[in-house]
Protein backbone atom coordinates (compact mmCIF):
# COMPACT_ATOMS: atom_id res chain seq x y z
CA UNK A 1 0.00 0.00 0.00
CA UNK A 2 1.65 3.47 -0.88
CA UNK A 3 0.71 6.01 1.63
CA UNK A 4 -1.51 9.43 0.82
CA UNK A 5 -3.72 11.32 1.99
CA UNK A 6 -6.50 9.58 -0.40
CA UNK A 7 -5.25 6.69 1.19
CA UNK A 8 -5.74 8.40 4.82
CA UNK A 9 -9.05 9.48 3.88
CA UNK A 10 -10.39 5.82 2.37
CA UNK A 11 -9.13 3.79 5.63
CA UNK A 12 -10.92 6.87 7.88
CA UNK A 13 -14.10 5.95 6.44
CA UNK A 14 -13.76 2.72 7.04
CA UNK A 15 -12.70 2.52 10.65
CA UNK A 16 -9.26 1.88 9.97
CA UNK A 17 -9.34 -1.68 9.89
CA UNK A 18 -7.88 -2.12 6.55
CA UNK A 19 -4.07 -0.96 7.32
CA UNK A 20 -1.48 -3.76 6.53
CA UNK A 21 1.63 -4.36 9.04
CA UNK A 22 4.14 -1.42 6.67
CA UNK A 23 6.72 -4.34 6.89
CA UNK A 24 6.99 -8.48 7.05
CA UNK A 25 8.54 -10.13 9.57
CA UNK A 26 9.31 -13.52 7.96
CA UNK A 27 10.81 -16.55 9.30
CA UNK A 28 14.21 -16.74 8.40
CA UNK A 29 15.42 -18.62 5.38
CA UNK A 30 18.68 -21.35 5.11
CA UNK A 31 20.65 -18.95 3.01
CA UNK A 32 20.90 -15.65 2.10
CA UNK A 33 23.05 -13.22 -0.68
CA UNK A 34 23.60 -10.53 2.25
CA UNK A 35 22.98 -11.13 5.93
CA UNK A 36 22.93 -8.18 7.58
CA UNK A 37 23.40 -8.09 11.59
CA UNK A 38 21.86 -4.84 12.79
CA UNK A 39 18.13 -3.57 12.52
CA UNK A 40 18.91 -0.18 13.34
CA UNK A 41 18.78 2.75 10.81
CA UNK A 42 22.24 1.80 9.05
CA UNK A 43 21.39 -2.10 8.52
CA UNK A 44 18.24 -0.58 7.20
CA UNK A 45 19.18 2.05 5.25
CA UNK A 46 21.65 -0.44 3.66
CA UNK A 47 18.97 -2.66 3.06
CA UNK A 48 16.71 -0.58 1.70
CA UNK A 49 19.49 0.80 -0.62
CA UNK A 50 20.65 -2.83 -1.96
CA UNK A 51 17.34 -3.32 -2.85
CA UNK A 52 16.32 -0.37 -4.60
CA UNK A 53 19.55 1.06 -6.07
CA UNK A 54 21.44 -2.45 -6.82
CA UNK A 55 18.29 -5.08 -7.41
CA UNK A 56 19.94 -7.39 -4.30
CA UNK A 57 16.82 -8.66 -2.52
CA UNK A 58 18.03 -11.81 -0.84
CA UNK A 59 18.75 -9.77 1.94
CA UNK A 60 18.38 -10.39 5.66
CA UNK A 61 18.22 -8.18 8.32
CA UNK A 62 18.67 -9.55 11.68
CA UNK A 63 17.62 -7.32 15.13
CA UNK A 64 18.20 -8.97 18.43
CA UNK A 65 15.28 -6.96 19.54
CA UNK A 66 12.47 -5.12 18.21
CA UNK A 67 12.92 -2.61 15.03
CA UNK A 68 14.11 0.72 16.06
CA UNK A 69 14.71 -0.38 19.47
CA UNK A 70 18.42 0.88 19.43
CA UNK A 71 20.41 3.97 19.17
CA UNK A 72 17.83 4.69 15.50
CA UNK A 73 14.84 5.11 18.10
CA UNK A 74 16.64 7.48 21.19
CA UNK A 75 18.57 10.41 19.77
CA UNK A 76 18.84 13.54 19.52
CA UNK A 77 17.76 13.66 15.51
CA UNK A 78 20.57 16.05 14.06
CA UNK A 79 21.16 16.19 10.59
CA UNK A 80 23.88 18.40 9.42
CA UNK A 81 26.70 18.71 6.78
CA UNK A 82 28.99 21.08 8.58
CA UNK A 83 32.45 19.40 8.38
CA UNK A 84 36.21 20.83 7.53
CA UNK A 85 38.14 17.41 6.65
CA UNK A 86 37.62 16.26 3.38
CA UNK A 87 37.27 12.81 3.87
CA UNK A 88 34.14 13.69 6.07
CA UNK A 89 32.44 16.69 4.45
CA UNK A 90 31.64 15.13 1.28
CA UNK A 91 30.01 11.92 2.47
CA UNK A 92 28.14 13.76 4.73
CA UNK A 93 26.60 16.40 2.50
CA UNK A 94 25.65 13.32 0.45
CA UNK A 95 24.15 12.20 3.48
CA UNK A 96 22.25 15.31 3.52
CA UNK A 97 21.11 15.37 -0.08
CA UNK A 98 19.46 11.86 0.79
CA UNK A 99 17.59 13.50 3.76
CA UNK A 100 16.06 16.46 1.57
CA UNK A 101 14.54 13.60 -0.75
CA UNK A 102 13.98 10.92 1.68
CA UNK A 103 10.32 11.03 2.46
CA UNK A 104 9.48 11.37 -1.29
CA UNK A 105 11.94 8.45 -1.76
CA UNK A 106 10.57 5.76 0.54
CA UNK A 107 7.02 7.10 0.98
CA UNK A 108 6.91 7.47 4.49
CA UNK A 109 6.72 11.06 7.01
CA UNK A 110 10.19 11.29 8.38
CA UNK A 111 9.02 14.39 9.43
CA UNK A 112 12.25 15.94 8.19
CA UNK A 113 12.94 19.69 9.52
CA UNK A 114 15.46 21.90 8.09
CA UNK A 115 15.42 24.20 10.43
CA UNK A 116 19.02 25.53 10.68
CA UNK A 117 21.89 25.02 13.21
CA UNK A 118 23.82 27.75 14.80
CA UNK A 119 26.83 26.67 15.81
CA UNK A 120 28.15 29.70 18.14
CA UNK A 121 31.32 31.19 19.20
CA UNK A 122 33.48 33.00 21.99
CA UNK A 123 36.73 34.10 20.96
CA UNK A 124 38.63 35.43 18.04
CA UNK A 125 40.68 32.24 17.51
CA UNK A 126 36.83 30.13 16.90
CA UNK A 127 35.79 32.73 14.70
CA UNK A 128 38.20 32.14 12.71
CA UNK A 129 38.29 28.15 13.17
CA UNK A 130 34.83 28.93 11.88
CA UNK A 131 35.10 31.09 9.29
CA UNK A 132 37.91 28.45 7.33
CA UNK A 133 34.83 25.45 8.23
CA UNK A 134 32.52 27.59 6.17
CA UNK A 135 34.82 27.99 3.27
CA UNK A 136 34.86 24.54 3.08
CA UNK A 137 31.65 23.79 3.26
CA UNK A 138 30.76 26.00 0.51
CA UNK A 139 33.67 24.21 -1.79
CA UNK A 140 31.70 21.29 -1.20
CA UNK A 141 28.21 22.55 -2.05
CA UNK A 142 26.92 22.36 2.06
CA UNK A 143 26.51 26.04 2.44
CA UNK A 144 27.35 28.33 5.36
CA UNK A 145 27.21 31.94 7.05
CA UNK A 146 29.23 33.69 9.45
CA UNK A 147 26.70 35.94 11.64
CA UNK A 148 28.11 38.45 13.92
CA UNK A 149 26.63 39.30 17.33
CA UNK A 150 24.28 41.46 16.83
CA UNK A 151 22.67 39.86 13.96
CA UNK A 152 22.48 36.54 16.33
CA UNK A 153 20.63 38.37 19.14
CA UNK A 154 17.89 39.71 16.66
CA UNK A 155 17.57 35.42 15.87
CA UNK A 156 18.45 34.45 19.40
CA UNK A 157 17.65 37.05 21.76
CA UNK A 158 17.01 34.11 24.89
CA UNK A 159 20.78 33.27 24.76
CA UNK A 160 23.10 34.60 27.34
CA UNK A 161 25.48 36.98 25.30
CA UNK A 162 27.13 38.53 28.12
CA UNK A 163 28.17 35.46 29.84
CA UNK A 164 31.40 36.28 31.82
CA UNK A 165 33.46 33.85 31.11
CA UNK A 166 32.07 32.72 27.64
CA UNK A 167 30.15 35.78 26.21
CA UNK A 168 28.65 34.92 22.68
CA UNK A 169 30.74 36.79 19.66
CA UNK A 170 28.59 35.40 16.84
CA UNK A 171 28.46 31.86 14.80
CA UNK A 172 28.33 29.47 11.79
CA UNK A 173 24.79 28.68 10.47
CA UNK A 174 23.94 26.04 8.66
CA UNK A 175 20.88 26.54 7.08
CA UNK A 176 19.93 23.51 5.54
CA UNK A 177 21.04 21.50 9.01
CA UNK A 178 17.90 20.17 11.00
CA UNK A 179 16.07 17.18 12.65
CA UNK A 180 14.35 14.60 11.50
CA UNK A 181 11.62 12.21 13.62
CA UNK A 182 14.00 9.25 14.84
CA UNK A 183 11.97 6.06 14.68
CA UNK A 184 9.91 7.38 11.44
CA UNK A 185 13.38 6.77 9.38
CA UNK A 186 13.68 3.27 10.96
CA UNK A 187 9.89 2.63 10.27
CA UNK A 188 10.22 3.99 6.75
CA UNK A 189 13.54 1.78 5.56
CA UNK A 190 12.28 -1.16 7.37
CA UNK A 191 9.35 0.08 4.83
CA UNK A 192 10.36 0.38 1.60
CA UNK A 193 13.37 -2.56 2.48
CA UNK A 194 10.35 -5.52 3.10
CA UNK A 195 8.37 -4.22 -0.24
CA UNK A 196 11.28 -4.80 -2.37
CA UNK A 197 11.73 -8.39 -0.62
CA UNK A 198 14.22 -8.26 2.01
CA UNK A 199 13.48 -10.26 4.99
CA UNK A 200 13.31 -7.81 8.40
CA UNK A 201 13.78 -10.43 11.05
CA UNK A 202 13.53 -8.96 14.92
CA UNK A 203 14.23 -10.98 17.77
CA UNK A 204 17.00 -12.75 15.93
CA UNK A 205 20.14 -12.02 17.86
CA UNK A 206 23.15 -13.52 16.08
CA UNK A 207 25.22 -15.35 18.77
CA UNK A 208 27.78 -16.19 16.30
CA UNK A 209 30.12 -16.09 13.34
CA UNK A 210 30.88 -19.30 12.00
CA UNK A 211 33.83 -19.54 9.41
CA UNK A 212 35.75 -21.69 7.42
CA UNK A 213 39.71 -20.57 6.73
CA UNK A 214 39.49 -16.95 5.23
CA UNK A 215 36.14 -16.66 4.75
CA UNK A 216 32.68 -16.36 6.56
CA UNK A 217 29.80 -19.18 6.01
CA UNK A 218 27.21 -17.66 8.18
CA UNK A 219 25.89 -16.85 11.45
CA UNK A 220 24.61 -18.77 14.36
CA UNK A 221 21.56 -17.16 15.68
CA UNK A 222 18.61 -17.50 18.74
CA UNK A 223 16.65 -18.95 15.46
CA UNK A 224 19.15 -20.76 14.30
CA UNK A 225 21.93 -21.08 11.47
CA UNK A 226 22.34 -18.51 8.88
CA UNK A 227 24.25 -19.09 6.25
CA UNK A 228 25.49 -16.15 3.92
CA UNK A 229 27.10 -15.10 0.88
CA UNK A 230 28.35 -12.02 2.82
CA UNK A 231 28.02 -10.85 6.38
CA UNK A 232 27.58 -7.31 6.96
CA UNK A 233 28.23 -6.28 10.47
CA UNK A 234 25.71 -2.93 11.07
CA UNK A 235 25.98 -3.15 14.94
CA UNK A 236 26.86 0.60 16.55
CA UNK A 237 27.99 -0.05 20.47
CA UNK A 238 28.24 -3.72 20.03
CA UNK A 239 30.62 -3.54 16.87
CA UNK A 240 33.38 -5.04 18.76
CA UNK A 241 31.52 -7.46 20.05
CA UNK A 242 30.33 -9.25 16.84
CA UNK A 243 33.43 -8.44 15.23
CA UNK A 244 34.93 -10.81 18.47
CA UNK A 245 32.34 -13.30 16.69
CA UNK A 246 35.04 -13.54 13.92
CA UNK A 247 38.32 -13.29 15.35
CA UNK A 248 38.74 -9.60 14.72
CA UNK A 249 39.54 -7.02 17.35
CA UNK A 250 38.36 -3.27 15.85
CA UNK A 251 40.43 0.01 16.58
CA UNK A 252 37.55 1.40 18.97
CA UNK A 253 35.93 1.80 22.60
CA UNK A 254 32.13 1.79 23.25
CA UNK A 255 30.91 4.67 25.69
CA UNK A 256 27.49 6.04 26.65
CA UNK A 257 26.20 8.93 25.15
CA UNK A 258 23.22 10.28 27.20
CA UNK A 259 20.44 12.51 25.76
CA UNK A 260 17.46 14.56 27.34
CA UNK A 261 13.93 15.43 27.50
CA UNK A 262 12.20 18.30 29.53
CA UNK A 263 8.86 19.03 29.97
CA UNK A 264 6.69 20.61 26.95
CA UNK A 265 6.73 24.21 26.91
CA UNK A 266 5.55 27.04 23.86
CA UNK A 267 7.68 27.52 21.15
CA UNK A 268 11.35 28.84 22.13
CA UNK A 269 14.02 26.99 20.24
CA UNK A 270 13.30 26.85 16.30
CA UNK A 271 16.31 25.59 15.42
CA UNK A 272 19.37 23.66 16.63
CA UNK A 273 21.62 25.68 18.61
CA UNK A 274 25.54 24.35 19.84
CA UNK A 275 27.50 25.92 22.98
CA UNK A 276 30.94 27.04 21.23
CA UNK A 277 32.18 26.99 24.53
CA UNK A 278 31.28 23.54 26.14
CA UNK A 279 29.64 20.29 24.29
CA UNK A 280 25.83 20.99 24.37
CA UNK A 281 23.06 20.48 21.78
CA UNK A 282 20.11 21.49 21.95
CA UNK A 283 16.57 21.77 19.43
CA UNK A 284 12.74 21.60 19.84
CA UNK A 285 10.46 18.68 19.22
CA UNK A 286 7.06 19.05 17.45
CA UNK A 287 5.49 17.88 21.57
CA UNK A 288 7.35 20.73 23.28
CA UNK A 289 10.08 19.14 25.08
CA UNK A 290 13.47 20.43 24.63
CA UNK A 291 15.97 17.84 23.36
CA UNK A 292 19.52 18.38 24.07
CA UNK A 293 22.66 16.12 25.26
CA UNK A 294 26.57 16.70 25.31
CA UNK A 295 29.58 14.58 25.89
CA UNK A 296 29.80 10.83 26.31
CA UNK A 297 30.20 9.69 29.92
CA UNK A 298 33.94 9.13 28.99
CA UNK A 299 34.57 5.51 30.18
CA UNK A 300 33.67 2.34 29.05
CA UNK A 301 30.58 0.68 29.13
CA UNK A 302 27.81 -1.05 27.24
CA UNK A 303 25.22 -0.17 29.79
CA UNK A 304 22.17 1.41 28.12
CA UNK A 305 22.36 4.28 31.36
CA UNK A 306 24.69 7.17 32.37
CA UNK A 307 25.84 8.99 35.18
CA UNK A 308 24.91 11.90 37.46
CA UNK A 309 28.02 13.78 37.38
CA UNK A 310 27.55 13.60 33.02
CA UNK A 311 23.95 14.65 33.67
CA UNK A 312 25.17 18.05 35.77
CA UNK A 313 27.97 18.67 33.28
CA UNK A 314 25.26 18.50 30.62
CA UNK A 315 23.06 20.83 32.60
CA UNK A 316 25.25 23.48 33.47
CA UNK A 317 26.63 24.27 29.62
CA UNK A 318 22.88 24.62 29.14
CA UNK A 319 22.12 26.65 31.16
CA UNK A 320 25.57 28.39 31.24
CA UNK A 321 24.12 29.11 26.85
CA UNK A 322 20.06 29.52 28.24
CA UNK A 323 20.01 30.85 31.61
CA UNK A 324 16.39 30.15 31.06
CA UNK A 325 16.78 26.82 31.02
CA UNK A 326 16.97 26.64 34.75
CA UNK A 327 13.51 26.56 35.42
CA UNK A 328 12.85 23.81 33.45
CA UNK A 329 12.49 19.83 34.77
CA UNK A 330 13.95 17.21 32.38
CA UNK A 331 11.52 13.99 32.06
CA UNK A 332 13.53 11.81 30.71
CA UNK A 333 17.16 10.81 29.69
CA UNK A 334 18.34 7.51 27.75
CA UNK A 335 22.18 6.34 27.33
CA UNK A 336 22.85 5.07 23.82
CA UNK A 337 25.72 2.74 23.07
CA UNK A 338 28.46 4.97 20.71
CA UNK A 339 31.63 2.95 18.91
CA UNK A 340 33.79 5.75 19.48
CA UNK A 341 36.77 5.14 16.65
CA UNK A 342 40.89 6.35 17.46
CA UNK A 343 40.26 9.38 15.28
CA UNK A 344 36.57 10.30 15.11
CA UNK A 345 35.46 8.84 11.84
CA UNK A 346 33.74 5.75 11.12
CA UNK A 347 34.59 2.30 9.05
CA UNK A 348 33.23 1.26 6.07
CA UNK A 349 35.19 -1.67 4.53
CA UNK A 350 35.42 -5.25 3.84
CA UNK A 351 37.30 -6.70 7.01
CA UNK A 352 40.71 -9.39 6.57
CA UNK A 353 37.95 -11.97 5.81
CA UNK A 354 36.73 -11.61 2.19
CA UNK A 355 33.10 -11.85 2.60
CA UNK A 356 32.74 -10.11 6.34
CA UNK A 357 32.16 -6.47 5.72
CA UNK A 358 31.75 -3.80 8.23
CA UNK A 359 29.51 -0.32 9.13
CA UNK A 360 30.96 0.86 12.58
CA UNK A 361 32.72 3.91 14.00
CA UNK A 362 30.41 6.48 14.13
CA UNK A 363 31.00 7.94 17.09
CA UNK A 364 28.43 11.04 18.12
CA UNK A 365 27.73 11.11 14.22
CA UNK A 366 25.58 8.01 13.53
CA UNK A 367 21.96 9.14 13.06
CA UNK A 368 23.21 12.03 10.51
CA UNK A 369 24.44 9.89 8.20
CA UNK A 370 22.23 7.33 7.96
CA UNK A 371 21.14 7.69 4.67
CA UNK A 372 24.72 8.11 3.60
CA UNK A 373 25.98 4.79 5.76
CA UNK A 374 23.08 2.71 4.41
CA UNK A 375 23.76 4.09 0.49
CA UNK A 376 28.04 3.52 0.79
CA UNK A 377 27.97 0.58 2.35
CA UNK A 378 25.10 -1.17 0.08
CA UNK A 379 27.59 -0.16 -2.61
CA UNK A 380 30.22 -1.45 -1.29
CA UNK A 381 28.40 -4.80 -0.49
CA UNK A 382 26.71 -4.99 -4.28
CA UNK A 383 29.95 -3.49 -6.53
CA UNK A 384 32.73 -4.87 -4.27
CA UNK A 385 34.38 -1.50 -4.29
CA UNK A 386 33.94 1.68 -2.24
CA UNK A 387 31.65 4.42 -2.85
CA UNK A 388 33.84 7.16 -3.42
CA UNK A 389 32.44 10.07 -1.30
CA UNK A 390 33.46 6.63 1.68
CA UNK A 391 37.13 5.73 -0.06
CA UNK A 392 38.52 7.64 2.82
CA UNK A 393 36.66 5.26 5.52
CA UNK A 394 39.24 2.43 5.27
CA UNK A 395 40.21 0.40 7.95
CA UNK A 396 43.34 -0.21 7.63
CA UNK A 397 43.86 4.08 8.00
CA UNK A 398 44.87 3.51 11.34
CA UNK A 399 47.97 1.31 10.28
CA UNK A 400 48.39 3.52 7.08
CA UNK A 401 48.38 6.72 9.19
CA UNK A 402 46.05 8.01 7.24
CA UNK A 403 43.52 9.47 10.18
CA UNK A 404 40.40 11.41 9.81
CA UNK A 405 40.75 13.40 12.92
CA UNK A 406 37.99 15.95 12.94
CA UNK A 407 38.94 17.56 16.48
CA UNK A 408 42.73 17.00 16.15
CA UNK A 409 43.07 15.16 19.98
CA UNK A 410 44.89 12.50 18.46
CA UNK A 411 44.09 8.69 19.36
CA UNK A 412 42.14 8.55 22.34
CA UNK A 413 38.14 8.33 21.56
CA UNK A 414 36.49 9.51 24.49
CA UNK A 415 37.72 12.89 23.28
CA UNK A 416 36.12 12.89 19.94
Amino acid sequence: MRYSALSIVLNGLTGNRRWQPAWASPAPKPHYDVVIVGGGGHGLATAYYLAKEFGLSNVAVLEKSWIGSGNIGRNTTIIRSNYLLPGNNPFYELSLKLWEGLEQDFNFNAMVSQRGIYNLYHSDGQRDAYTRRGNTMHLDGAGAELIGREALRERLPYLDFDNARFPIKGALYHARGGTVRHDAVAWGYARGASQRGVDIIPHCEVTGIRREGGRVTGVETTRGFIGAGKVALATAGSSSLTAKMAGLTLPMESHVLQAFVTEGLKPLIDTVITYGAGHFYVSQSDKGGLVFGGDIDGYNSYAQRGNLATVENVAEAGVAMIPSLSRLRVLRSWGGIMDMSMDGSPIIDRTDLDNLYLNSGWCYGGFKATPGSGFCFAHLLARGAPHPVAAAFRLDRFRRGFLIDEKGVGAQPNLH
